[in-house]
C-alpha cells in the first residue's frame, strides 16, 4: 500500500521534548523564566523556536526583551546537541524497526528542527545509513502545518504513496494537506509497536514487502 514512510524525529522517533525542555530551562533561567512541562507540552511543541520564545518574554510581567533572550539560542542548540550526541534518546525498537523497514521501504525524516540538532543524532545512533532523504527547518518553502515538508519528501524520494508517522496536530495537518495517510502516534515508546500493527500487524506480516535494491 505504501511506497515510502516519512518520520517526523521529535517525539517520533525520539523522546527528544524532555532535554528540549531542559535545555530551555536552563538558558532561560538567568532571565527570571522558567516553563512548567504542561505549558511547554501544550504551547512549545510544533512551533518555531522564534514563536516560542516571543510568546514566552511577552507573557512576562513587566515584558522581557525578546532579543535579549534570542541572543542566546545558539547556547541552547549547542546544549541540545551537546546531550543528544552524549546519550542519544532513541528507544532500541524504534532503532531496530528503521533497520529493518529500510530493506523494503525508502525512508525520510520530514522535521521542523534544524539538520544540525537532527543528523548528528541519527549518526551518533547509527541510523542516518538508513534514512534516504532528510527534510530538515527551512529546506522547505513553508514548515508545518504547510504541506511542503511532506510534499518535498516524497519528491526527493519519488514516492507517490508515502505513510507519514506523526505524533504532533500540526504534523498531522501537515501530511494530510499533502494529501497523504497519517499514522499518528502516541509516543516514542509505542512508535515501533503501532508503526508495525498499521503495516500488517505485530507478527510482521509486512515482510512481504520486496526488499529495495542496493
Amino acid at each position: 500500500m505504501f511506497d515510502a514512510l516519512l518520520f517526523d524525529f521529535d517525539g517520533v522517533l525520539a523522546d527528544t521534548e524532555p532535554l528540549h525542555f531542559a535545555c530551555w530551562n536552563e538558558v532561560l533561567r538567568p532571565f527570571g523564566i522558567q516553563v512548567r512541562w504542561d505549558f511547554y507540552q501544550s504551547e512549545c511543541i510544533s512551533v518555531t523556536d522564534r514563536l516560542m520564545i516571543e510568546r514566552l518574554t511577552a507573557g512576562q510581567t513587566p515584558p522581557v526583551p525578546f532579543e535579549e533572550v534570542y541572543s542566546q539560542y545558539p547556547r541552547k542548540r549547542e546544549l541540545f546537541r551537546a546531550r543528544m550526541a552524549d546519550k542519544p534518546p532513541f528507544p532500541q525498537d524504534n532503532i531496530e524497526l528503521i533497520i529493518e523497514l529500510s530493506k523494503h521501504l525508502q525512508l525520510a525524516v520530514v522535521s521542523s528542527s534544524g539538520r544540525s540538532e537532527i543528523e548528528p543524532a541519527l549518526d551518533a545512533a547509527g541510523i542516518r545509513p538508513y534514512f534516504h532523504s532528510l527534510v530538515c527547518g527551512k529546506e522547505a518553502p513553508n514548515q508545518k502545518p504547510a504541506p511542503d515538508p511532506y510534499l518535498r519528501a516524497a519528491q526527493l524520494l519519488g514516492a507517490e504513496s508515502p505513510l507519514v508517522v506523526e505524533d504532533s496536530e500540526a504534523g498531522v495537518a501537515s501530511g494530510r494537506a499533502a494529501g497523504f495517510e497519517v499514522l499518528r502516534v502516541s509516543s516514542p515508546q509505542a512508535m515501533a509497536r503501532e508503526v508495525r500493527a498499521r503495516l500488517g500487524g505485530d507478527d510482521r506480516s509486512w515482510m512481504h514487502l520486496k526488499s529495495l535494491p542496493r
